[in-house]
């Protein structure tokens, strides 16, 4: 059994990385628009492209990182040097240049581009970190959910204090206050991966002979059929959260209009996501990865609908319902990371190769386009539905906010449902895996 400090040691850095995840995830795109002053469908070209470069360096990132040799083994060496230039390129991407509006456009293609891509070369290895530390089913959920539960609180913490750190009366404007809080929040994030660095140990490795080719890799990734089945999980998990944590602070302000509860509905939800996670894990290891994920989506997608049909007035239901979508949501951010690294082994079993970080990074790869086709999306539609900016919104603006908001995401957990019924790769047929693997590994000593 993995020892606490090792649990908590790794799930710190998600901790630091959630803080940044969190903030461009929720407040960039309305950065964007209402800070920098950029319109809805430049924003979405700015999100979407930069996203989707992103997601195409993932799967060259896990492959030099599973080719990557060091004292410090294959994983670790990046989080030890690669938090400070994460922290800095985030502060670049949230801050206002003095520029026409063609070089902030400019501006905002180049600096959130770079954030992704060193983004990737700190995250791909930091995920690829879940397969390497332990080969054990249960210990994997108990990894993850140590993980998971962190992340959660980097993103409660960024939730809670971004809308009022930056609109604080120490700075002279929010693009001031920006820069300050993506300051504190590089500062925070390089000292915790630097933690994951020390306290975490790469025990499971590929032998020799089990590593693989560039084009043993790739076979790795496209006869796996388990993988592409929680790649489909995980897109509809992250486009359904992209998108809600896109339009919140949007629905908060114009429909609502109150912008000040931005933080505490955030934290609020955020809080209960956290305090499922041991819930989550607990009804994994009772009823299967996949089982548990499908009941999340089901009180997901019923909570949606209550959602949408409770009025803007009715903050306590906002909350509720908002609260229990965001408990529905947590199996799938939680348990998704845990059933990667069995297809790593399923592929293993099969192959007679072991290439984690290839099948981490491609699984990254689909999030990630998830996530750049959620949070572009968003923008898109905005622009589409006549959004201004720091404006009075029209009826059909309101009308579409709040429909993206409580109607998008059902559509796409239905999707997330089905696929579930698909996943085979549970508890018993994972431990005849490894079994097998551990049988074979005298035979090529």
């Amino acid at each position: 059994m993995m020892r606490r400090s090792a649990l908590v040691g790794y799930g710190v850095g998600d901790f630091g990385i959630n803080l940044f995840f969190m903030s461009f995830m929720t407040f960039l795109v309305i950065f964007y628009t209402d800070v920098m002053g950029l319109d809805p469908f430049t924003v979405a070209g700015v999100i979407f492209f930069a996203r989707l470069v992103d997601a195409f360096t993932d799967p060259l990132m896990g492959v030099i990182a599973e080719r990557t040799s060091s004292r410090w083994g294959r994983m670790r060496p990046y989080l030890l040097f690669g938090g400070v230039p994460l922290a800095l390129i985030a502060v670049l991407t949230f801050t206002v240049p003095d520029f026409d509006l063609q070089g902030r456009i400019i501006w905002a293609y180049v600096t959130y581009t770079l954030f992704g891509l060193i983004y990737t070369i700190v995250t791909i290895p930091y995920t690829t970190l879940t397969a390497s530390m332990t080969a054990d089913y249960t210990e994997r959920i108990r990894l993850s959910s140590y993980r998971i539960g962190f992340a959660f609180a980097g993103g409660w913490i960024a939730s809670m204090v971004t809308h009022d750190f930056v609109g604080h009366s120490v700075f002279s404007s929010k693009a001031e206050g920006y820069i300050g809080l993506m300051t504190v929040f590089g500062f925070i994030a390089t000292v915790l991966l630097w933690v994951t660095f020390y306290t975490s140990r790469e025990v499971v490795l590929p032998q020799d002979h089990e590593k693989p080719s560039i084009s043993q890799s790739l076979t790795s990734v496209i006869q796996n059929p388990p993988l592409f089945i929680v790649i489909g999980i995980f897109c509809c998990g992250m486009l359904s959260f992209t998108i809600r944590m896109t339009v919140t602070p949007y629905f908060f302000t114009y429909n609502v209009g109150d912008p000040s509860l931005i933080g505490s509905f955030l934290g609020t939800t955020l809080g209960c996501m956290i305090l499922s996670v041991p819930l989550t894990s607990m009804v994994a290891v009772k009823f299967g990865k996949a089982a548990t994920i499908r009941l999340g989506a089901y009180l997901a997608i019923v909570s949606s609908v209550g959602f949408y049909l409770t009025p803007v007035g009715s903050i306590p239901f906002i909350y509720f319902w908002g609260s229990l979508v965001a408990v529905g949501s947590t199996p799938v951010a939680v348990l998704g990371w845990a059933m990667i690294p069995d297809t790593i082994e399923y592929a293993q079993s099969k192959l007679g190769y072991r290439a984690d970080g290839t099948i981490s990074s491609t699984a990254s790869f689909f999030q990630k386009l998830a996530k750049s086709i959620g949070g572009a999306g968003v923008a898109l539609l905005l622009g589409v539905f006549g959004y201004v900016a720091n404006q009075e919104q029209t009826a059909e603006a309101i009308s579409a906010i709040h429909h993206i908001l409580t109607l998008a995401p059902i559509g796409i957990l239905i999707i997330l449902v089905l696929l579930t019924f698909l996943y085979r790769l549970d508890k018993e047929a994972h431990g005849r895996i490894v079994e097998d693997l551990e049988l074979q590994e005298p035979k090529s000593s």
